[in-house]
């Protein structure tokens, strides 16, 4: 059997913020991924009760999208991102003998360019982009917090496969911190199943209960720093390659953004990510963007 050499998958939610930002993401792919604009595209729907509109259901079947429901229990899924967790071990354990390559992107996602960079070299087994800002991450000077500690022990995380990375619209130096919303892996690697697995083991320890009290973030975000634990105590230095600062870039944090990598229009970038632009009546004259891309989402949203 012929593997596939890439197939990316996301997650979507019934209800018009989740679907408008799935019809939006796939729609992008079809549009402007170039030489990737056909690859297949895996979408994860837990199961909740609820369907999809038939507007999406219609779209989803339209752009050869397939739609994979799944189960999860309610006391787990009610905690930030377990679905998410959930449906990229799903992604990357059901491909694996079927593509070489697995793009879990997170579903408020745009592809404005052939993202060839997805298509990792073969001595690389993860392709990956900084979270967007340091927020509860630690400067690369800093000693561990009670939080950083417990995720370095629960994960095991050696001391020599921490490095310096930069976060997306920040000019400093942090300890290793990934983005959970664009990740490449093998799907031998295995990778985003130990995530799950991590996460869903210790979420709910007590350390990191009495955490949660103190700062909301730290329910937030758990996921992504279990996902910066598991890839340092899995992946050595070598087998991991950061992805250039035009994919996943933050349209929401544009005017955060200090460093030099700030793109003059959005077409700059290659994927981006967003936080529901389209439910601001304003939205087409505060984006960074030419009037083309305006129109092909303002196109889109109407349908």
């Amino acid at each position: 059997m012929n593997q596939r050499k890439l197939v990316i998958a996301t997650i979507v939610f019934p209800g018009d913020s989740s679907e408008a930002s799935t019809r939006l993401l796939v729609e992008s792919i079809r549009a402007f991924a170039g030489s990737l604009s056909d690859v297949d595209i895996w979408c994860f729907m837990p199961e909740s009760g609820k369907d999809l509109s038939p507007k999406t259901r219609s779209k989803v079947d339209e752009l050869d999208v397939r739609l994979i429901p799944f189960e999860i229990k309610s006391e787990i899924s009610s905690f930030p991102f377990t679905r998410h967790a959930q449906a990229a071990a799903l992604a990357e354990s059901k491909l694996l003998g079927k593509s070489k390559l697995v793009a879990w992107i997170a579903p408020n996602t745009l592809v404005l360019q052939d993202p060839r960079m997805f298509l990792l070299k073969d001595d690389i087994s993860l392709g990956y982009r900084p979270v967007h800002h340091k927020l509860l991450g630690l400067n690369c000077d800093e000693p561990l917090d009670a939080f950083w500690s417990a995720v370095y022990d629960f994960c095991n995380v050696p001391d020599d496969r921490v490095f310096a990375m930069k976060p997306q619209i920040e000019n400093l130096a942090m300890r290793p911190y990934f983005n959970a919303g664009c990740i490449i892996v093998k799907p031998e690697m295995s990778l985003l199943q130990s995530w799950r697995d991590t996460f869903l083991q210790v979420y709910q320890e007590p350390v990191f209960k009495k955490l949660y009290q103190k700062d909301s973030r730290y329910v937030i975000f758990m996921h992504q720093a279990i996902l910066s634990g598991v890839i340092l105590s899995r992946m050595k230095n070598d087998e991991i390659e950061e992805l250039p600062a035009n994919y996943n870039y933050p349209l929401h944090l544009y005017f955060e953004d200090v460093t030099e990598h700030r793109p003059d229009s959005l077409e700059e970038c290659v994927t981006i990510r967003h936080e529901g632009f389209y439910q601001n009546p304003e939205w087409i004259s505060k984006m960074p963007a030419n009037r083309e891309l305006k129109e092909w989402i303002a196109d889109i949203l109407a349908q």
